[in-house]
């Protein structure tokens, strides 16, 4: 039976099938991978790193501010030491983009990642506000990590030696009802990671519901934060922008003004290497971060923020920047998607959400074939981000999720690279199913 020559979504679930169907479809599925084998490609969808084509769209950052133009509104010479929270034309032009307002902002350097690293440091050292003591003094800290998720957040809690809980990620967010039960009878878990629009790696944007439940729970820490790393705020792949409310707003309205840690950075929206990042909370949150961070910093690197003023203009000037990006990914994400449709689309074997925005695709296989199924990828010519790096030290207990970074090849490669991965997923997924060991991925 060969079901090669039409769409595979026109084929019956596999599961379904007898060895002798499914003994037939491998043969074919084998003859179309060694092909794809043979033309000994090196193609990467490893990480989700703008192209050069996208921080091209920046590139008259490298000319600004200019040697005379070094004046921020207000007249302080951005070249000095100083202004540690930022420059406030800044904060002004990002507060409306991350649900705060100008006061509730820091501005960082490049990296937000840094920022929610230093924030952890803090409140292992110091304590935060609300805080019985620093946490590196309790007898036992842990952070809920709904997965799939973003491998660098797990890593800042193992090198912290922070406990790691995952709990289920949905289309809407998290599954509040493990949340809530969690938190509630838990003090040892002091925070919990959330990427709440087009979440990496699976696209998931957070429903208003559970943006309610997050900043309404009762928790058993009082000092207990959220660390709402809005990476994707504004990486939209359709034409619909689609918005979340503002969970800064939601805690201090249900009587937790100090739950939510914000974080954003323009390192997608103009260079990578050369943006600048945010924390935004409550005004005592503010107070104590730039308490602690005025400790290793007389001031930021204010003419990058100089230059960002000027290149942006406004919060319009950035959201049509955004509409130039999406111009360049979202043909990418579209090829990806439309390869596994063509090839894994109603077969059983795999599933994803095709995302409305972000960087990433998440691709769940059969239970137990991620890995077989990463390593058939790269013996193919493309190499994929590890299985498992989804998931907190690495151990995926399903053994199913692999994430896909379609952003930095160029459109031409990505064609071909997905139709790699769909062959290399569909050849083990089958051979899994003939073998008696396929398990469904729901």
């Amino acid at each position: 039976m060969s079901v090669f020559g039409v769409p595979f979504r026109s084929v019956p679930q596999l599961q379904s099938l007898s060895t002798a169907d499914l003994s037939s479809i491998l043969q074919d599925v084998q003859r179309r991978y060694d092909a794809f084998r043979q033309r000994a490609l090196a193609l990467d969808l490893t990480r989700g790193k703008p192209a050069s084509e996208q921080l091209d769209l920046s590139s008259a950052l490298l000319g600004l501010p200019g040697e005379d133009d070094f004046l921020a509104a207000d007249k302080t010479d951005t070249r000095n030491y100083g202004v540690l929270q930022g420059l406030p034309e800044l904060r002004a032009l990002l507060a409306p983009l991350f649900g705060t307002v100008p006061v509730q902002m820091v501005i960082g350097d490049n990296s937000s990642l840094a920022l929610m690293h230093d924030a952890i440091a803090y409140s292992l050292l110091k304590g935060t506000v609300g805080s019985e003591r620093p946490w590196v003094r309790e007898p036992r800290v842990a952070f809920l990590c709904p997965v799939p998720g973003y491998d660098r957040h797990f890593s800042i809690c193992q090198d912290f030696g922070i406990e790691m809980i995952p709990v289920p990620l949905n289309a809407d967010g998290p599954d509040m009802d493990v949340v809530e039960r969690l938190v509630g009878e838990d003090a040892a878990i002091k925070g919990m990671w959330c990427v709440p629009k087009y979440s990496n790696p699976s696209g998931a944007v957070y429903s208003d519901a559970v943006v309610e439940r997050l900043a309404a729970m009762t928790t058993a820490a009082p000092d207990f934060r959220i660390f709402w790393d809005n990476a994707y705020a504004v990486h939209h792949l359709t034409d619909e922008r689609i918005e979340i409310p503002s969970l800064i707003d939601a805690c201090a309205r249900h009587g937790h003004p100090h739950r939510a840690f914000v974080f954003g950075s323009t390192s997608k929206v103009t260079l990578a290497g050369a943006g600048v990042a945010l924390f935004a909370s409550s005004a005592e949150n503010v107070k104590w971060f730039l308490g602690r961070m005025g400790k290793r910093s007389i001031g930021g690197d204010k003419v990058n923020q100089l230059r960002h003023v000027r290149a942006l203009r406004d919060t319009a000037g950035l959201l049509a920047l955004m509409d130039r990006h999406r111009a360049i990914v979202a043909p990418k994400f579209a090829a990806v998607a439309d390869a596994f449709a063509a090839h894994l689309g109603g077969t059983g074997v795999a599933s994803w959400l095709v995302p409305k925005g972000g960087y990433f695709i998440s691709l769940d296989v059969l239970d137990g074939c991620a890995r077989d199924f990463v390593k058939a990828a790269k013996d193919a010519g493309v190499e994929l981000t590890p299985a498992g790096a989804t998931h907190p030290l690495g151990q995926d207990p399903h053994d199913r999720t692999v994430r896909i970074a379609p952003t930095f090849p160029d459109l031409a490669t990505v064609k071909v690279a997905a139709e790699g991965v769909a062959l290399s997923a569909l050849l083990v997924t089958t051979s899994a199913l003939l073998a008696g060991r396929g398990v469904t991925t729901a």
